[in-house]
């Protein structure tokens, strides 16, 4: 597995870098779901089902309106 870095801006504006581990780089929605699932664990077990199908990148939309958190880049950690 490769680790990811993956900056972002909290809900008090200030950027944050966290580094994962994926396989690929991840997509934004994927980035989104692992940054949510670290920092959101309750809400991790929501169901986004009414969003999902119906709106592309549900949770990278619902980590912005919800909480205002904004996934600002990936990258990859040498």
């Amino acid at each position: 597995m490769q680790k990811w870095e993956i900056t972002f801006v909290d809900d008090h504006g200030e950027a944050i870098a966290e580094q994962f581990d994926y396989d690929q780089e991840p997509t934004m929605e994927q980035a989104a779901q692992l940054i949510r699932q670290k920092l959101l664990p309750v809400p991790t077990q929501l169901d986004l089902n009414d969003l999902e199908g119906r709106t592309a990148d549900p949770t990278v939309k619902n980590l912005k309106s919800q909480h205002s958190i904004e996934i600002i880049s990936i990258t990859p950690v040498s």
